[in-house]
């Protein structure tokens, strides 16, 4: 299957259809029949579906058929979108590079070795794809805003460049077409519903609150159609109680006590007094920024000042996503009401979410760019962190230091490309709720901000890249291919993260991609697993080592671990609140959370150690693709990780686990070496069809195939296959796992003592590949020749 990838329907997020999910061989784990749609555990992103094709004119013509007050603008915008249907293919010597997106929302590029448009990542700032901005106070400060609006993200001057830049340049013509196409669809339906969500409160409601009010705003100023402007005005009646839809309580209806959800919704209400300023009446006015004030901002003040209040507990030395939201909605909505607010909390507000995101969602970020909070949580922390930055520029004229106060912070887009395998992300951890509004597109603002290209040329071909976000974000002067120069291994060494990620190729969707981590068990903002060794694995378009990924949230005392981070319960309109940090937190009860739900070693049945330290070495070839799309490594082409996870064990002298690439990338071995007191299991969770016999195992999927083969083990060492389900030994959680349907443990079981197990990774390529055996090494003589 194939299709544009930049003409997306972003409600691709919420489709949780069982069956749709049952076509790729993946089920959608259970969940309480009320809860909130989410997506597929297992897959994050890998669900194919048909994404509508419509062409900027006819998307045009379609917004045009409604009544417009100006005519004239709303043909300009068509006239716009024309042009850039005839430009798409190529506008002043630039090109979409991707030629459509698989069935992992990946983007597919040509089989070529013509490079004349593959080449080096550049990103220039001599001549800029947008005009200089007018307003550039010599001497900014946060609570004095540029005089004309829009103020947010997008200033008037940007507004104005904009059409001629959609008729040029194809990404943003595409991007144009497909927010157009997500608002027309919006449209349609009713205004969003209420939902209490457990847990996770109404968070997913507030996001889709959000993510209307921007396609709507952008829509309007697109084309001057007032249409626009009053069916934004119904999703914000809606969400302030006073539309045809119950919206929870009278009292705190935004639930300040999930503040993500006051955040998220006082963000929307900014951006839409601010976007659509001029088209508000007084009174529209008066009632936006009262009910902003009364569940946004009032509650943010008193989470900030009050410390009986524990709203704001996420501005105590919180450096993860809660911070980045909750900051940024309080801080967009500030900027947006600042000198119409007679309250005054719009100032007070902007003289405290600075400085405390400065300090916290800033240092998100580890030394070595990763996003600690785990993968998938980056999405939320970095947009937030994005869109405060660049409101704070486009309002005030400077970002205050947001932008460079951890001087790491630049290196947060390798993170996220290299989480990226042939499938979907190394997605250790919890892989959270909908995500809406929270796209990849905060690469497109950094690659700017930072002046790294690649970051753009990775971001603008993948499926989400869609977003009002992006249409100011992007520089089209940026130009050249992503894998042009970029190593095919990046190893991330920071205590708490430690990981690898190995691959063939940056191009082909059948390429070898292997990931593998380390890292401390806390610290990760309640969303890690007990993991250390835990790897991932991807050939042939397939993933055959994968993970399971969160739980249910709504699980008694899930996120119960982390004693900077609080667990909260929802029961009957209260939140109970309480913290553990013991080894026997609730939270390691549940398989998917606990050692054995992982890829990784388990000893005495017994889950890893909270407190492990372990450590690592790694090696690379340094390999690079070069600009053509095809590409095939040197047979000398390798690399490897090395961890010493002993302290993750209670029952272990010594426990170190290896991985590396052999044959050019063609194979991977995992070796194993451990000294302990209890009996030793290796296990992998695969949702391909096993066959196992003796020492050989062969996996199957989608008419691909996987030989996975025991080397140099100690005598009697099998595969086994078993459900992944708990072990009977194991404690009771609180509350029931959730099923993992359709997914295999491959294992094998080894007596207490010590041990080397070596486990031979065989994909069938079925090109002529000719696969070796690799010599016994000791993991402590592992050179990159070692193997040879």
């Amino acid at each position: 299957m194939s299709y544009n990838p930049l003409l997306n329907n972003q409600n691709i997020y919420q489709n949780d259809d069982p069956s749709f999910h049952q076509s790729t061989g993946y089920v959608t784990p259970a969940r309480p029949a009320s809860r909130a749609k989410r997506t597929s555990n297992w897959i994050k992103f890998g669900i194919p579906v048909v994404v509508l094709v419509i062409a900027g004119a006819v998307v045009g013509g379609i917004l045009g058929s409604r009544k417009s007050s100006s005519s004239s603008a709303a043909a300009a915008a068509s006239s716009s979108a024309a042009a850039a249907a005839a430009a798409a293919g190529s506008a002043g010597g630039r090109e979409v590079l991707a030629t459509g997106t698989n069935t992992w929302f990946l983007p597919e590029y040509p089989s070529t070795t013509n490079t004349a448009l593959y080449t080096v990542p550049t990103i220039s700032s001599a001549v800029p794809g947008w005009p200089s901005d007018p307003f550039a106070p010599s001497n900014a400060s946060v609570r004095s805003v540029r005089p004309d609006r829009p103020r947010l993200i997008a200033p008037a001057y940007k507004w104005a460049a904009l059409p001629d830049l959609i008729a040029t340049d194809p990404y943003l013509h595409l991007w144009n077409a497909s927010i157009f196409k997500n608002a027309s669809e919006w449209d349609a339906l009713p205004a969003v519903v209420y939902f209490m969500d457990g847990d996770s409160g109404i968070l997913d409601v507030a996001r889709q609150v959000k993510q209307r009010v921007k396609a709507f705003g952008y829509v309007y100023r697109m084309t001057n159609n007032t249409h626009w402007v009053d069916r934004t005005w119904e999703e914000l009646q809606n969400a302030a109680g006073n539309g045809t839809n119950t919206w929870g309580p009278s009292v705190d209806r935004w639930n300040s006590a999930h503040f993500l959800d006051t955040a998220e919704l006082s963000a929307a209400y900014g951006i839409a007094y601010d976007w659509l300023y001029d088209l508000w009446t007084e009174d529209q006015k008066s009632m936006i920024r009262s009910t902003l004030i009364e569940y946004g901002l009032g509650p943010g003040v008193q989470a900030y000042t009050n410390s009986s209040v524990f709203t704001g507990w996420w501005a105590n030395n919180i450096q993860g996503n809660w911070n980045c939201v909750c900051n940024n909605g309080l801080t967009m909505a500030a900027l947006a009401i600042l000198g119409d607010d007679t309250t005054g909390f719009a100032s007070q507000l902007l003289g405290l979410t600075v400085d405390n995101a400065k300090e916290n969602c800033a240092f998100a970020v580890s030394s070595d760019g990763t996003w600690s909070e785990t993968a998938d949580y980056w999405y939320f922390g970095a947009t937030g962190h994005a869109e405060m930055a660049a409101s704070l520029q486009s309002a005030t004229g400077s970002d205050f230091g947001l932008l460079t106060v951890n001087p790491n912070f630049y290196k947060t887009g390798l993170f996220h490309m290299y989480g990226q395998g042939t499938t979907q992300l190394f997605a250790w951890g919890d892989n959270g709720p909908n995500k809406y509004t929270a796209t990849a597109n905060s690469l497109l603002y950094y690659a700017q901000q930072y002046g790294q290209p690649e970051y753009a040329l990775f971001q603008r071909d993948q499926f989400d890249a869609a977003d009002p976000w992006s249409m100011f974000w992007y520089d089209p002067q940026t130009v050249g291919a992503v894998w042009d120069g970029l190593s095919l291994d990046h190893a991330f060494d920071n205590e708490t993260d430690q990981w690898m990620s190995m691959r063939s190729s940056w191009t082909d969707q059948d390429a070898l991609y292997v990931a593998i981590k380390a890292g401390t068990l806390q610290g990760h903002q309640t969303h890690n697993d007990l993991d250390v060794g835990d790897f991932v694995l991807d050939a042939l378009g397939t993933r055959w080592a994968g993970e399971l990924g969160d739980g249910d949230y709504l699980s008694p005392d899930y996120f119960s671990n982390d004693s900077a981070f609080p667990s909260f319960r929802h029961v009957e309109e209260m939140w109970i609140i309480a913290i553990s940090t013991a080894q026997g937190s609730a939270r390691w009860m549940y398989y998917r959370k606990m050692t054995e739900g992982q890829n990784t070693i388990l000893v005495g049945a017994t889950n890893q150690d909270v407190s492990a330290k372990p450590t690592m070495l790694y090696g690379t070839s340094n390999t690079t693709q070069g600009s053509s799309t095809v590409f095939t490594p040197d047979s000398n082409s390798t690399a490897y990780f090395v961890t010493d996870m002993t302290s993750a064990y209670f029952n272990a002298a010594s426990v170190k686990r290896g991985i590396r690439l052999l044959n050019g990338r063609k194979q991977v071995l995992l070796q194993d070496e451990i000294t302990a007191s209890q009996n030793i299991m290796w296990r992998m969770h695969t949702n391909a069809t096993v066959s196992a016999s003796g020492t050989s195992a062969t996996l199957t999927r989608d008419g691909k195939s996987m030989n996975v083969t025991i080397l140099n083990a100690p005598d009697g060492a099998a595969f086994t296959t078993s459900n992944a389900t708990r072990l009977n030994t194991d404690v009771t959680p609180p509350a029931p796992d959730q099923p993992n349907p359709g997914i295999t443990v491959l294992i094998i079981s080894l007596p207490a003592g010590t041990v080397s197990l070596q486990v031979l990774f065989d994909p069938q390529w079925n090109d002529g590949t000719t696969l070796v055996t690799p010599p016994s090494v000791a993991l402590n003589d592992w050179t990159l020749e070692s193997h040879d």
